[in-house]
């Protein structure tokens, strides 16, 4: 079967695919053109060289932060959910968000999910430095939480871990005899997603109470 014409898009998929698989040192050219069942010189014809190739994967990554659209019926609700959606996108391409850096375009990365936010928090009536603050340390908490959790996920296994201490009758009890549920609490998994979500409501709700 004759197969379709590859198109710049596919090339850029398939590169983003072994990017997020493997980091950026895993992707050459011979690699991706094998990954697509091509010749080199069809790689070449459609993204340039290497350094092309990588800008434009940088360039979409950019344009997929700039896709954020508020959720909910207040600005609080909206502000929470452009927290979330910029979480689930770092979490989602962190090889090709360390990219975006190395090649000095963080801000402008950033930039949408700001206009988001501002529009959100002017609807709540900050303004000014107030406004900036809010903005910011919105954004700070995202990018601080999923740093957190990078480096739960990289370091080596604990032994004892958080879950273990706690299950350990000693300091259970000890824990127990005020608040027996709380114990039970830190010795089970930690749920990145609903810590985050707990934090960044009582973050935003602070920030935006402080503006009525």
């Amino acid at each position: 079967m004759t197969r379709s014409p590859l198109t710049r898009d596919e090339v850029l998929d398939a590169a983003a695919a072994l990017v997020r698989q493997s980091g950026p040192q895993a992707l050459t050219m011979r690699g991706l053109a094998a990954e697509l069942g091509t010749a080199v010189t069809s790689i070449y014809w459609h993204v340039g060289n290497r350094e092309s190739l990588l800008d434009a994967l940088v360039e979409r990554t950019v344009a997929d932060l700039g896709e954020i659209r508020p959720r909910g019926g207040t600005p609080q609700e909206r502000v929470v959910s452009v927290a979330r959606a910029l979480r689930r996108l770092l979490r989602a391409h962190p090889h090709l968000v360390a990219m975006v850096h190395e090649r000095g375009l963080t801000e402008r990365m950033f930039l949408p999910a700001q206009q988001a936010l501002v529009h959100e928090v002017h609807a709540a009536g900050l303004r000014g430095a107030r406004a900036a603050e809010a903005v910011r340390a919105v954004q700070f908490q995202v990018v601080g939480h999923v740093l957190v959790e990078r480096n739960r996920e990289r370091a080596p296994v604990q032994r004892p871990g958080e879950e273990d201490l706690w299950a350990e009758t000693d300091t259970a009890t000890a824990a127990a005899e005020d608040d027996r549920a709380l114990a039970r609490a830190l010795a089970a998994p930690v749920d990145p997603e609903r810590v985050f979500t707990t934090s960044v409501r009582a973050l935003v709700k602070s920030l935006l109470e402080a503006g009525t």
